[in-house]
């Protein structure tokens, strides 16, 4: 992993900087950054996170700095989230045609006309079909299928006796921005990736986004129909059902045994409790109770919402 200086980025973003040098290999969250990594606080729910950060340096605003640890760097801005684009930049991983040869088990059965990133590993009796492309650093376990024209981007981490079918696209970058002061929306670089574990069958022509630090995840046992979006960040619990066109936005948990209806949505940094049933086009605004069934927008317990559907249509008949 290719290190900068602190006084490198610096530069590049704008910021002043006047103290001891540091080398930095990338950006995380406070909860999660390393004492080599930079990280970011702009938003103030988090703000019990700052004394108990193990990050090299943060960018924040001067009236929270005082916050941090005394080994933290304080980089002074009265933008940090649109700084941590930009310096999200430096630790992109870089995007080339260059291919070579992967690491494969015994038993395999790969399509000639599937194409090749670096350091590719494969397991044991892998079926590739015609069209696919396996980015850098993919890893796909063993017993896996991968349909014609399935995607993984780099670093992907599929598990084994997974079934992928045509056309799906695995670690995409996640839809992330920051906005300037005049409206210009700059692109936060997705550095992170997705993982896959065990046993998981995924649609046609579904999407599944990388990280921005750190995994999104699919679990284990997981079934997701055609037509699904999971953004950045998400992670999917144990034995999720999702049926086609479920769309769940950035940071969604979904704890284990979750089921999604057809064209039913969550807003993002939200949680769905453990068994909880969402029915067709129901949208999750805040997070839900597990053992429980929820249907409408936004999204209430499924005999209210039955409920008041009778009440409007007798309020409605008595006009």
């Amino acid at each position: 992993m290719k290190k900068y200086s602190l006084s490198e980025i610096c530069q590049e973003i704008k910021i002043s900087f006047g103290g001891q040098d540091i080398l930095i290999d990338g950006i995380h969250t406070l909860n999660e950054a390393t004492s080599l990594q930079l990280s970011f606080f702009n938003a103030a729910k988090y703000v019990n996170q700052l004394p108990s950060t193990k990050a090299a340096a943060v960018l924040i605003e001067e009236k929270y700095a005082h916050l941090l640890p005394s080994g933290t760097i304080a980089l002074i801005t009265d933008e940090p989230y649109l700084k941590l684009a930009l310096a999200s930049k430096f630790f992109a991983h870089k995007i080339e045609s260059k291919g070579e040869h992967p690491s494969t088990g015994t038993g395999c059965d790969i399509d000639k006309r599937v194409r090749f990133g670096k350091n590719v590993k494969i397991g044991n009796n892998v079926t590739i079909l015609a069209g696919c492309y396996v980015g850098d650093n993919v890893v796909i376990g063993s017993d896996t299928l991968l349909h014609p024209n399935v995607t993984l981007y780099h670093h992907t981490k599929i598990g084994s006796r997974c079934i992928i079918h045509a056309g799906t696209v695995i670690g995409s970058d996640g839809y992330g921005f920051a906005h300037t002061k005049t409206g210009e929306h700059i692109k936060i670089y997705q550095n992170g990736n997705v993982v896959i574990e065990d046993d998981v069958e995924i649609g046609a022509n579904c999407a599944i986004d990388r990280a921005v630090f750190g995994s999104t995840y699919i679990r284990k046992g997981t079934k997701l129909d055609n037509l699904i979006q999971i953004a950045h960040n998400c992670d999917i619990g144990e034995y999720c059902l999702c049926a086609a066109q479920v769309g769940l936005a950035g940071s969604t948990t979904l704890e284990r045994n979750v089921v999604m209806g057809g064209q039913s949505a969550t807003a993002g940094h939200l949680r769905v409790g453990a068994f909880a049933t969402v029915a067709g086009k129901g949208g999750v605004t805040k997070s839900l109770e597990g053992k429980k069934t929820y249907a409408g927008f936004p999204a209430i317990e499924h005999k209210m919402w039955l409920k008041m559907q009778a009440m409007f249509s007798k309020m409605l008949k008595q006009k």
